[in-house]
């Protein structure tokens, strides 16, 4: 007679599979979650560290591989995802609803720094995670138009501003506030303010992610964010030409100066691929992005080509990542989000306790 499987063995048996990104074993992780023995069948939950996992596969065949060597003759797995802070936990959140701030930069303007926000947010938020976008362009704000969103926010039940959402995600922008066509003319400390003011008066709820599309260069707006919040980290967006690689080696210095971790580096507008023959031609020259961020200690989350659909899809209101027949730029972007998410997922569980068997 097969010995009873016991919640103690199953345990056991679990702590030897590991997530191979965050390098500890799942239970450590406190990643197993309603555990039911019947007889021969065990169930239980996996929570993910994000939801955008690129290895849950391999975690679910360990973990079968696992449970069926005590004897089990079905094992019934569901999956969660319970996205961890990233975010030093020490410092008081003036957003206490949201776990990770993600801050988008880039040195100069014209690099598609504001695409790759939307995209980003987008695909997070495909991918099953709570995402918030805030657009603190405030002189040239340009998310409601690649979003596809008008209207003026209200005001909730508690007085706080409630942002306007599409594809998903929650979206607040200066933009929303201001008639059409009218410019923003606002000196340094107007713009600071308005920032904090979409942090704090803004009712963005329970977030795995907020997004926040910063205007290029350094300025008042960077120093705001990096004082008014604990960022989770920046991702700096750059394209391969000499001149966008020397102001994108300033807002590294800046970031670095304010104590605010950088994520790495995405290249932009990296090669035009002809639809016709296929041939890439790269534009703004060759692996300026990936040079940088090898000689900068960052990692380099690759290439995103220029593909039309992204540029049509901006002007629509349907980013890439959302479109029917997504181009080469939108799995680029895609893959973009799901690599950021488990990074991040492994500074967090860096921060976490390890979790022992009793």
């Amino acid at each position: 007679m097969t010995a009873a499987i016991t919640e103690a063995a199953v345990l056991e048996a679990l702590s030897r599979v590991r997530d191979p990104e965050l390098g500890r074993d799942i239970v450590a992780l406190d990643m197993i979650r309603d555990l039911a023995i019947e007889g021969d069948r065990v169930a239980f939950r996996i929570e993910l560290t994000t939801p955008a996992c690129p290895l849950r596969d391999e975690i679910e065949t360990n973990a079968r591989q696992a449970i069926a060597a005590l004897g089990a003759g079905e094992v019934a797995i569901t999956w969660g995802a319970m996205v961890r802070r990233a975010a030093p936990a020490n410092q008081t959140q003036l957003i206490p609803g949201v776990k990770n701030v993600i801050a988008v930069a880039s040195g100069k303007g014209g690099v598609g720094k504001t695409t790759v926000s939307v995209n980003l947010a987008v695909a997070l938020a495909q991918d099953g995670a709570s995402v918030g976008l805030l657009d603190a362009d405030i002189t040239g704000p340009n998310i409601p138009l690649m979003m596809g969103l008008d209207g003026q926010p209200t005001a909730g039940a508690d007085n706080k501003i409630e942002p306007l959402a599409r594809y998903g995600v929650k979206v607040i922008s200066i933009q929303f506030f201001v008639p059409e066509g009218q410019p923003i003319v606002w000196r340094g400390p107007l713009v600071g303010g308005a920032i904090q003011q979409f942090l704090r008066d803004v009712d963005w709820g329970e977030l795995d992610y907020l997004v926040i599309d910063l205007p290029p260069g350094t300025s008042d707006a960077q120093l705001t964010l990096a004082q008014a919040v604990p960022l989770s980290g920046a991702l700096l967006v750059t394209t391969p030409q000499d001149v966008a690689l020397l102001d994108v080696t300033k807002a590294l210095a800046m970031f670095r100066r304010l104590s605010v971790p950088v994520l790495g580096v995405v290249e932009n507008m990296s090669a035009f691929v002809c639809p016709h023959c296929g041939e890439p031609t790269e534009i703004f020259g060759r692996g300026g992005g990936e040079k940088f961020a090898r000689e900068a200690g960052l990692e380099f989350f690759g290439g995103i080509p220029l593909d039309v659909t992204v540029r049509q899809g901006g002007d629509a209101g349907v980013p890439a990542v959302a479109q029917r027949e997504p181009g080469a730029a939108a799995v680029a972007l895609r893959l973009l989000a799901r690599t950021l998410a488990a990074r991040m997922s492994v500074r967090a569980a860096r921060q976490q306790p390890v979790l022992t068997i009793s």
